[in-house]
């Protein structure tokens, strides 16, 4: 216990152990300088008789012996010091002075032979043995004020505390996405993996443009997932780069699929390059719902603001209005017309016949009964607001170019059906990111609906730059695709993107049940909910207090966030954050990483080089696409008028006939 007493009793025997090493010195100086000290008349009768008796102990054998004693004691008397502590002082400056004073002190020995009276050689013996003397006893004292554990004051960012250890083993099976990592522990580099055992549980890729999620993370996704037998879904933003490396490695491993899956591709760019699809065909839209249902996705896509706004009655009235055209087309002549021109130019038609033709198909009046009754009384601006906004939304739409791979029928969207698998890529275009991303989001939500079944073999659906797209209950999708073997991976920039385009509620629906997250470089709120979604690791912290009287160092543990925010938003490209999910056959402890993934560069430029292009599905002129634009057109009027002929040549239907007067 460190009490006033046991101190002044500590300081006591240190000041008489160090006296005892001067007293020892200096009858060392008297002994070997006696003649210099006669000289002086320093000597006496009874000093040299006690000199005789102490020389007799063999203190005086050797001439080194006294002093090897007295720096003893001095050693000994050092061991006791407690100078004030200062962390300018370290052991390079004390031990500098110890060895110096220690040479001076023993290599004084040499002055005793200089040329010189014993007088003037006694003195400067004596000066410089004392000066040895003084810096030993200086530099025993610098020790005690050297903090012997300083801070770690190299490591100004805490690195080495937000390090823990990490997945090292390789856990792969049937499904799994497996990526080559290094993260760090301690200081030192180590070797890791990223297996995501369980993609059906939904995978989050983030981070902010060059953060590298096509390169490190999404390319990847696809090459083993396509290796590994799975149909395939690739929602390319900047066609044809992802689509690329799906054709090719579709191309290597199609031979280890069960039935070979077929490729297919959608652009609206180069239209030799894009096979024809309807998303409205007729084998798949089996009741009213489905129509509503893409009616909903199209309009939702074309107008993102009505996405915040759903209930209100002026984003409900187009929607219906628009159910309504989709569902009469597929009811008329078994689905003959049921395509999305032919949607387009059948809502362009004057209200008179439209609403008379509509009102012959029974399932939809209860939809077009409000529309029927604004017009009949007159209420033109209420109509035209409920009406306007989807003619105005679908006209965007009227291009010969959409027409053209709209209105075909080259494949359905069925990818995961076990006796035709495909794999399809849809290119978008960042130029006309609002025109193709509706049309493409109505792709999608029919593929999902088809795709999310009992019984289909695996299947892969990847959407780069996942906001660009809309899809009608995303998060519905990833909660139940998982027993159906459909593995969603979403990339996107920023939690704030997802919100802005999908509103708050079900951004944080998708954020919060998606099991398996990568992030490189985000910022702001995502980087705050991601390093909170990561959690916390025990930490060393350490204290150093330094006051006037002592200094004190103080250790303890604490938990503390694994990846700061400010960390997170200082990734640098291929360097990751995140979370892993496991599942009850393959049980994961370790679920959280920080690592850099390892991508071989040389090896993938040197595949990139050998890449085919996306193959020419057929050659289509200028000619051809305006034939079919007029065609589309004129079969709609051809409907309408056979339609409105029907009508009137029949009595029974005479009343139906709309007639504004």
């Amino acid at each position: 216990m460190s009490t006033g007493e046991n101190e002044q009793g500590l300081r006591k025997i240190t000041d008489m152990t160090r006296l005892m090493s001067i007293v020892l010195l200096g009858l060392h100086f008297y002994y070997y300088c006696y003649q210099a000290f006669e000289g002086w008349e320093l000597t006496a009768d009874l000093s040299d008789r006690l000199l005789t008796n102490i020389q007799n102990t063999g203190l005086f054998s050797s001439f080194n012996t006294a002093k090897l004693i007295a720096l003893a004691l001095l050693i000994i008397s050092l061991l006791g010091a407690k100078g004030k502590k200062d962390e300018h002082i370290n052991h390079r400056i004390a031990f500098a002075y110890i060895i110096t004073g220690l040479l001076i002190y023993f290599l004084s020995y040499f002055s005793l032979h200089f040329p010189a009276a014993p007088e003037t050689r006694a003195i400067t013996y004596m000066l410089i043995t004392a000066t040895g003397y003084i810096l030993v006893l200086t530099g025993g004292n610098l020790i005690s004020r050297v903090i012997r554990q300083k801070l770690n004051n190299k490591d100004i960012f805490n690195k080495e505390n937000e390090t823990f250890p990490q997945e090292e083993r390789l856990l792969q099976n049937e499904y799994s996405i497996n990526l080559p990592a290094q993260y760090q522990l301690k200081g030192k580099i180590r070797n890791s993996w990223i297996n995501i055992i369980n993609p059906f549980r939904s995978l989050l890729v983030l981070g902010s443009p060059g953060a590298g999620k096509s390169y490190f993370v999404i390319r990847h996704v696809i090459t083993q997932h396509i290796k590994k037998g799975f149909s395939m879904f690739v929602y390319d933003f900047k066609f044809d780069d992802l689509s690329v490396i799906t054709y090719n490695h579709y191309l290597k491993c199609r031979h280890h699929y069960p039935v070979p899956p077929s490729f297919y591709v959608i652009n609206f760019e180069d239209l030799s390059r894009t096979h024809r699809c309807n998303p409205l065909d007729k084998e798949n839209m089996l009741d009213i719902t489905d129509a509503s249902e893409s009616a909903r996705t199209i309009l939702m896509g074309l107008n993102r603001e009505w996405i915040k706004r759903q209930g209100d009655f002026f984003v409900e009235s187009p929607i219906n209005f628009l159910t309504a055209i989709i569902w009469f087309l597929r009811r008329y002549n078994d689905g003959e017309f049921c395509t999305l021109p032919h949607v387009i130019e059948l809502m362009q038609v004057d209200y008179d016949k439209l609403f008379t033709i509509l009102k012959t198909e029974k399932e939809i009046e209860a939809l077009i009964n409000p529309f029927v009754s604004a017009y009949m009384n007159d209420v033109m601006e209420q109509l035209e607001g409920q009406i306007a906004a989807a003619k105005v939304a679908m006209a965007r739409l009227s291009s010969p170019q959409l027409y053209y791979v709209l209105s075909g029928n080259d494949f359905t969207l069925d990818i995961n059906n076990p006796d035709e698998p495909k794999i399809v890529c849809m290119g978008n275009n960042p130029q006309k990111i609002q025109v193709y991303g509706a049309v493409l989001s109505l792709y999608i939500s029919r593929l999902i609906k088809m795709v999310n079944k009992k019984g289909k073999m695996k299947s892969s659906l990847v959407f780069d730059e996942f906001p660009t797209v809309y899809l009608n209950n995303m998060d519905s999708l990833i909660a139940t695709a998982r027993s159906n073997k459909v593995a969603t991976t979403l990339g996107v920039q920023d939690f704030s993107q997802l919100k802005k385009d999908y509103g708050k509620d079900q951004a944080d629906v998708i954020m919060n049940i998606t099991g398996n997250i990568i992030s490189g470089q985000v910022t702001g709120e995502t980087a705050k909910q991601l390093s909170e979604r990561v959690g916390k690791i025990m930490q060393d912290r350490t204290s150093l207090s330094i006051n006037r009287n002592d200094t004190s160092i103080s250790k303890s543990k604490q938990l503390d966030s694994a990846v700061p925010p400010s960390k997170i938003s200082t990734l640098s490209s291929g360097e990751f954050v995140g979370m892993v999910a496991d599942d009850p056959d393959n049980k994961i402890d370790l679920k959280i990483f920080h690592s850099s993934i390892i991508n071989n560069h040389e090896a993938l430029k040197k595949e990139q080089q050998s890449y085919k292009p996306v193959p020419v599905v057929r050659q289509v002129t200028p000619s051809i696409v305006q034939v079919n634009y007029e065609q589309i057109k004129q079969e709609v009027e051809d409907l309408v008028n056979a339609e409105m002929e029907r009508i009137l040549n029949d009595p029974g239907m005479e009343g139906t006939v709309l007639k504004k007067s």
